[in-house]
C-alpha cells in the first residue's frame, strides 16, 4: 500500500496541473450525475407514492386526439354506483385557488392565503391519507376541513390544530384532521380539503370538475365504461351519453400525458427525461474515458520505472494492481468532492432550476450507486491502461513507439470521437431548446405585454373597483386600469363554455373581462368595435370572439348567442401557450344578468419612459391603504409569461449547463490525448524541426488529424441531434425552424475550443530546442 500511495502522490506532483483537471472533471461528472438522476427521479416517480396507486384513474372525458379531464357531476355520481369494481369515486373541484382566512391567537388577529379544493368526503377512501391529528372522515361534516402538516405548522406552530378556527368570507371552517404532506411529487398539492356542498348536483351540462376512482384490481377498468352505457338510464334535463366515452387513465401517468385539456397536474416530458438521463450516463462515460486517456498518456513517462520494477523482481501482476489501485484511490477521492460540490449547490442557483430536493440524506440509494460508479471508473480506467504499460515487449518499450502504432492511434480516435459526438449532440438540442424558449417569450402575442402590471384582488377591492382605479391613477405615470376574471397568458386553457349558436352547438372559451381590458392590453379589433361601458347594462352581455372562432362557427356582428351579441372580431391572440394551438375564443363583458362573478385581476397600464419601480410602489402602497392584511401578488406582466414557461426555462437551462459541463470534460479529454501525442512525437517534432519545419507547420500537422475527426463526429452526431430536438417540439403546438446555422454553429464551436486546446499545448512542443528532443529519444 505504501508503495501504491508513493507512486500515486509523484504521479500527482509530477503532473499536477493534469491530474488536478481529471480529478475535477470526475468530481463535476459525479455532481452532474447525481443531479440529473435526482431530478429524474423525481419525475418518473411521480405519483408512485400511493398505497395501491396501480387501482387509481382519473376519469377523463374522452374525444378523437385527446381527452378533457373535466367531468360533470351526476355523471361522475352515475358511474359511481355502475359496477362493484368501483371501490371509491372522489369528485374535486379544482378552480378554487386559494382563499384568503383570518385565525385568532394569543398575539391577535393573523391573516394568511392557502389553497383550497373543495371535493368528496371519500376522497380519503381513494388516496391514503396518513393522519398525523384528528379522523380522515371528518370532511363528512360540511364545515371541517383537512389541512396538511405543513399548514399546520404554519398556522399554530407545535400546538394542536384540532378544532381551531378559520374565519374566511362565506364561512367559519373547523380543523377536524391534518394529515401528513404528501411528496412533492404527486398529483395532490396538499391544500385545505372542504366538502362540496350541492352545487350543480344535477347540472348535467356543468363540466367543471376532476374525477378520481379506485378500483378493486387495475384490470378492471377494461369495458368498464361500456357497461356503464350500455346499463345507463337517463334521469334529469340533458342526461344522456350519446356520443360520449371515458377514458380511464393510471394516476402514475398523468405527469406524462399531454393530450388533456383543464389539466393542472404538473408535466413532464419523457422525450426531455431521455435526453438528461442520456446526458447523466455521457457525463460520466466521457470523464472515464478522459481519465483512460490520462492514465495513457502517462504511459513514456512511466514505462522506464515500471521496466526497471520488472528488472528488480517485481512480478507483472503486482504491478498492474498498484496501477489499478491508484486509478481507484483518485475516482473514490473525486468521488468525495463531488458529495461536497453537490452540498454547496443546495444553496446555489441551480436547486431553483430542479424540482427534485438535492439534499443528499434524501438519496441514499443514489449516493451508494454513484460511490459504485466511482469504483467502477477507477477500475476500468485503470485497466487497460496498466495492462498496456506492463506487456510491452522491451523492443517496444525502447522504442517508445506504441503511441504510434496502428492500434494506439485507432483507439484514441475511437475515444475522442465518442466525446466530440456527444458534445456536438448536446450544443445543437441546447441551442434549439435556447431558440424555442426565445421564442416564445417574445414572439409578438396580440396585445401589449411591456409596461403592465398585474395584481390579484382582495373582496374589499373587488367591491370598490372603481375607488381603486381612482387611486390608482392618482399617479401621471399611471395612464389606465382595467378588470378581468383571468389571467391573461397564465395557463394553457381557460374558462369553456358551450353555447347554441343557430340551432348547433358551439364550444369556445371564454375570458370575461370590463370593457377597457381590450384597450389597455392594446387588443386590435379587426372587425366591429370594442367594447363601451354602456355594455354592462345589457340583459345578457356581449362577446369579442377571435377569427379562429368565426371561421370556425361562421359568426356574424350582430348576431346572438343564447341572447348575448357579437359586437366585434379580433385576430387571434395568444391567450394561451404556446404548447396549445390557438382556439376558438372570446372577451366577453357581462351584462345585468351576471352569475355573481366579480373580476379577480387587475391590469395596470404604465406609460413608456415611467420610472416602473416607482410605479410598483405606488401599486403596493394603494393595496395597503384600502386592505392591508390581504396578501397582494403584484408583479409584472413579464413575470406571468416567465411563469407560465418555467418548466421549460428551467430544463433548457439545465441541459445547456450539463452540456457546457460536458464540453467542458470533453476538452479536458482532448489534452490528454495532445499529451499523450506529443509526448509520443517528441522526436518527430524535433527531427522536423532540423529539417526546416516552422512552428506554424507543426501545429498546423497537429490540427490535421483532429479536425477530420471533427468533420466525422458532427456527420455522424448531427442526425441524432436533429431527431431528438424534433421529438421534444412535438410538445408545441407553435415551434421554431430546424435552423440549419445551428448545426453550423455547432460545429465552428466545438471546432474552435478544440483547435486552440490542441495549438495551446502543442505551442511549447513546437518551439523546444530539437537537440533536446532528439537526445531524450
Amino acid at each position: 500500500m505504501k508503495t501504491i500511495l508513493r507512486n500515486l502522490l509523484g504521479v500527482l506532483r509530477r503532473f499536477k496541473f493534469a491530474a488536478l483537471l481529471n480529478m475535477l472533471g470526475l468530481s463535476v461528472a459525479f455532481t452532474a450525475f447525481m443531479v440529473i438522476m435526482m431530478q429524474w427521479y423525481y419525475d418518473q416517480s411521480f405519483d408512485t407514492s400511493h398505497p395501491q396507486g396501480d387501482c387509481i384513474f382519473r376519469v377523463e372525458n374522452a374525444y378523437e386526439g385527446g381527452a378533457g379531464v373535466v367531468i360533470c357531476r351526476p355523471l361522475s355520481d352515475a358511474f359511481a354506483q355502475s359496477s362493484p369494481h368501483i371501490k371509491a369515486l372522489a369528485l374535486c373541484n379544482p378552480w378554487m385557488g386559494e382563499i384568503f382566512f383570518t385565525v385568532n391567537d394569543a398575539n391577535g388577529v393573523k391573516s394568511y392565503k392557502e389553497p383550497i379544493v373543495m371535493t368528496y368526503p371519500s376522497i380519503t377512501q381513494v388516496f391514503h391519507f396518513d393522519m398525523v391529528e384528528g379522523s380522515d372522515d371528518v370532511l363528512q361534516a360540511p364545515d371541517k376541513i383537512l389541512i396538511p402538516e405543513s399548514i399546520a405548522r404554519k398556522l399554530f406552530g407545535n400546538e394542536s390544530a384540532l378544532n381551531k378556527l378559520l374565519k374566511t368570507d362565506f364561512q367559519t371552517l373547523t380543523v377536524g384532521g391534518v394529515y401528513k404532506d404528501f411528496p412533492k411529487n404527486t398529483s395532490l398539492n396538499n391544500p385545505i380539503y372542504l366538502q362540496m356542498g350541492d352545487e350543480n348536483l344535477h347540472a348535467w351540462e356543468n363540466w367543471n370538475y376532476t374525477c378520481y376512482v379506485r378500483l378493486d384490481k387495475p384490470e378492471s377498468r377494461e369495458g368498464l365504461f361500456a357497461n356503464f352505457k350500455k346499463n345507463f338510464t337517463a334521469t334529469g334535463e340533458g342526461a344522456s351519453l350519446e356520443g360520449r366515452e371515458l377514458r380511464l387513465t393510471p394516476i402514475k401517468d398523468l405527469h406524462f400525458v399531454t393530450d388533456t385539456t383543464y389539466d393542472h397536474t404538473p408535466k413532464a416530458s419523457k422525450q426531455a427525461l431521455l435526453v438528461l438521463f442520456a446526458i447523466a450516463i455521457v457525463i460520466v462515460i466521457i470523464a472515464g474515458i478522459n481519465f483512460t486517456n490520462f492514465s495513457t498518456a502517462l504511459t513514456p513517462m512511466r514505462i522506464k520505472s515500471i521496466n526497471t520494477q520488472k528488472v528488480l523482481g517485481s512480478e507483472e501482476k503486482m504491478i498492474r494492481l498498484s496501477l489499478i489501485a491508484e486509478a481507484v484511490i483518485i475516482s473514490l477521492l473525486s468521488f468525495v468532492c463531488s458529495l461536497g460540490l453537490l452540498y454547496s449547490l443546495q444553496y446555489s442557483f441551480l436547486a431553483s432550476l430542479v424540482d427534485a430536493d438535492l439534499s443528499i440524506s434524501v438519496h441514499p440509494v443514489l449516493i451508494s450507486i454513484t460511490a459504485v460508479l466511482a469504483l467502477l471508473t477507477g477500475l476500468l480506467a485503470g485497466l487497460y491502461p496498466s495492462y498496456y504499460m506492463t506487456s510491452f515487449p522491451p523492443a517496444l518499450v525502447l522504442k517508445g513507439s506504441f503511441g504510434l502504432s496502428p492500434t494506439g492511434r485507432q483507439l484514441r480516435n475511437v475515444l475522442i470521437s465518442i466525446q466530440f459526438i456527444a458534445s456536438f449532440s448536446l450544443v445543437i438540442g441546447s441551442l434549439f431548446m435556447y431558440l424555442q424558449n426565445y421564442y416564445m417569450q417574445h414572439t409578438p402575442l396580440g396585445y401589449e405585454k411591456d409596461e403592465i402590471i398585474v395584481t390579484n384582488l382582495s373582496k374589499e377591492i373587488k367591491d370598490s373597483q372603481e375607488a381603486f382605479a381612482n387611486q390608482l391613477k392618482s399617479y401621471s405615470g399611471i395612464t389606465a386600469v382595467a378588470f378581468a376574471e383571468p389571467l391573461l397568458s397564465s395557463s394553457d386553457q381557460y374558462m369553456g363554455w358551450g353555447r347554441s349558436y343557430r340551432d348547433k352547438e358551439i364550444n369556445f372559451q371564454c375570458l370575461p373581462v370590463d370593457y377597457q381590458f381590450l384597450e389597455v392590453m392594446g387588443v386590435e379589433i379587426k372587425e366591429g368595435r370594442n367594447f363601451r361601458e354602456e355594455d354592462k347594462n345589457t340583459q345578457e352581455g356581449v362577446y369579442i370572439f377571435n377569427q379562429r372562432a368565426k371561421e370556425s362557427y361562421d359568426l356574424a356582428i350582430g348576431e346572438r348567442i343564447e341572447g348575448a351579441e357579437i359586437i366585434g372580431f379580433m385576430p387571434d391572440v395568444k391567450f394561451a401557450s404556446f404548447r396549445t394551438e390557438v382556439s376558438p375564443m372570446a372577451f366577453f363583458v357581462w351584462g345585468t344578468r351576471n352569475w355573481g362573478t366579480k373580476a379577480n385581476f387587475a391590469y395596470i397600464k404604465v406609460s413608456k419612459g415611467v420610472d416602473l419601480g416607482d410605479a410598483m410602489q405606488h401599486v403596493r402602497a394603494t393595496l395597503k391603504s384600502m386592505d392591508p392584511e390581504y396578501p397582494f401578488n403584484v408583479r409584472f406582466f413579464n413575470e406571468v409569461l416567465n411563469s407560465l414557461y418555467e418548466k421549460e426555462l428551467n430544463l433548457s437551462s439545465l441541459i445547456t449547463l450539463f452540456s457546457l459541463i460536458a464540453i467542458f470534460i470533453s476538452m479536458v479529454g482532448v489534452f490528454g490525448l495532445v499529451v499523450f501525442d506529443s509526448e509520443y512525437r517528441k522526436k518527430e517534432i524535433g527531427v522536423r524541426k532540423v529539417l526546416g519545419s516552422t512552428t506554424g507547420q507543426i501545429i498546423v500537422m497537429f490540427n490535421k488529424s483532429y479536425v477530420r475527426i471533427l468533420i466525422i463526429c458532427f456527420v455522424l452526431a448531427a442526425p441524432i441531434a436533429g431527431y431528438s430536438i424534433s421529438r421534444w417540439l412535438e410538445n408545441f403546438a407553435y415551434k421554431v425552424p430546424m435552423y440549419w446555422w445551428v448545426y453550423a454553429v455547432a460545429f465552428v464551436l466545438i471546432s474552435f475550443i478544440t483547435v486552440v486546446t490542441v495549438t495551446f499545448q502543442n505551442w511549447r512542443a513546437a518551439n523546444e530546442n530539437p537537440v533536446n528532443s532528439i537526445k531524450n529519444e
